[in-house]
């Protein structure tokens, strides 16, 4: 089927409008990471290591979406921050795990609340139905342009 003109100005004009409400969204969570010392990769490795608990380095880029060698830059960080530590595998000594101190859990627990805060009042332009949908379609359109790829 061909595209016609009107369908691909409709798909820039998608675009745009998609890029648009991505940075104005990201821009406000990212100001509130931020406020806490924190950069958004920072901030990504502490939410992983919070909810799903000790993770290997090499896992965390993938889950985090950076690179191998970004990852022990951002460990470094945090670990001098002390609220990561890491350690080696019991069962694979050439496996470490990077795993959240104390420290890291009790700031984690008292930056959390406040962050979902903030995407909750970002997205508030949008009901609850519409939110359903949102997330519908824009799963729908990921699946899709990863498979145009």
């Amino acid at each position: 089927m061909s595209e016609t003109l009107d369908d691909r100005e409709l798909a820039l004009n998608l675009f745009v409008v998609l890029a648009r409400a991505y940075n104005s969204v990201t821009s406000r969570t990212n100001r509130d990471i931020h406020s806490h010392g924190l950069n958004t990769t920072e901030f990504g490795v502490l939410d992983l290591l919070y909810h799903r608990g000790p993770q290997p380095l090499q896992k965390i880029g993938e889950k985090v979406l950076i690179s191998s060698g970004n990852i022990t830059y951002v460990v470094d960080k945090l670990q001098k921050k002390n609220l990561l530590r890491r350690r080696a595998s019991q069962d694979d000594r050439r496996v470490i795990f990077a795993e959240l101190t104390e420290e890291g859990r009790h700031f984690f627990e008292q930056i959390f609340p406040q962050h979902k805060q903030v995407i909750s009042d970002t997205v508030s332009g949008l009901s609850a139905e519409e939110k359903e949908r949102a997330v519908a379609l824009l799963k729908k359109l990921g699946l899709s342009a990863e498979g145009s790829i």
